[in-house]
């Protein structure tokens, strides 16, 4: 790699080149969250609540973590969401409006033992999932 005085061209040259080795650069430059994420690129999105699923855990652990089938609003794909919360898959109803957002797994995979899924149901019918779950807060009726 040269240092010379009049280097600058090639050093110039070789860091645009280099750049698309870097995996987040890459997602970056070609626009790929959007492209391929459901909500796309937005933190939030609005659904419908198509049918409710029971999810086992994976190794070692075991029990059913129970999630939601939404179809999203915005563009009408199909995602699968987590209910975290004790009871809370008892607020949502079919044809329920939820309010879903990512899990927090990286790289926005999924979160835990949950597999397959990359997202969390935070509201139901505009009313916030963990303070009906908390009791504070009753179910709207729409």
């Amino acid at each position: 790699m040269g240092k010379g005085m009049y280097a600058v061209r090639k050093l110039k040259k070789d860091r645009k080149k280099f750049r698309w080795s870097d995996r987040k650069y890459i997602t970056r430059a070609l626009n790929l969250k959007k492209k391929v994420d459901p909500l796309e690129g937005s933190p939030r999105a609005r659904g419908i609540v198509l049918e409710k699923l029971g999810i086992e855990a994976k190794q070692p652990n075991s029990g059913i973590r129970k999630a939601v089938r939404v179809q999203l609003i915005k563009n009408g794909k199909q995602v699968s969401a987590f209910c975290p919360g004790d009871g809370a898959i008892s607020f949502i109803d079919e044809h329920d409006e939820v309010i879903i957002e990512g899990i927090g797994g990286r790289m926005g995979g999924s979160y835990g033992d949950i597999p397959g899924i990359r997202y969390k149901v935070v509201a139901v019918n505009n009313m916030s999932l963990r303070e009906m779950v908390l009791g504070r807060k009753e179910k709207p009726l729409r």
